[in-house]
C-alpha cells in the first residue's frame, strides 16, 4: 500500500511540474535576467550602465514576481525528489543552519567575563 501512495503521488507530482514548465520557464530567465543586472551593474563604471544593469535587474524581479506559479512546479519537483528518495528506502535529510551554542560569541564573551570576574 505505502509503494501505491508513492506512485500515485509521484504521479501527480509529475503531472503538476510538467503542466507548470513554462512559468518553470519563464522563472529561470528572471532569475537569469537578475543575475545578470546585479552582476554588470557592480561591475560597471558609468552611471548609464549602472542605470541600465539596474533597469535589467528591475525587469528580472518583476518579471519572476509575475512567475509565482513558478512556485509550486519547484514545490512539485521537490516532492518527486522526495518520493524517489522514500521509494529507495533512503532518509530523507533536508538541509537547516543551525548555529551552535560554543561559537556564538555573545556567550563565549559572558564565559570569559564570569572567569575574569572571579
Amino acid at each position: 500500500m505505502k509503494k501505491f501512495l508513492l506512485l500515485t503521488g509521484g504521479i501527480i507530482a509529475a503531472c503538476v511540474a510538467l503542466a507548470l514548465i513554462g512559468p518553470l520557464a519563464g522563472l529561470l530567465f528572471s532569475g537569469l535576467l537578475v543575475a545578470l543586472g546585479m552582476h554588470f551593474y557592480i561591475a560597471s563604471k558609468s552611471t548609464f550602465g549602472k542605470i541600465f544593469w539596474f533597469t535589467v535587474g528591475l525587469i528580472g524581479v518583476l518579471s519572476a514576481v509575475s512567475n509565482i506559479p513558478a512556485m509550486i512546479g519547484l514545490a512539485a519537483i521537490a516532492m518527486i525528489y522526495v518520493i524517489y528518495k522514500k521509494w529507495n528506502g533512503e532518509d530523507v535529510k533536508i538541509p537547516t543552519i543551525e548555529g551552535k551554542k560554543e561559537e556564538d560569541p555573545f556567550t563565549n564573551f559572558e564565559k570569559e567575563w564570569s572567569n575574569l570576574t572571579k
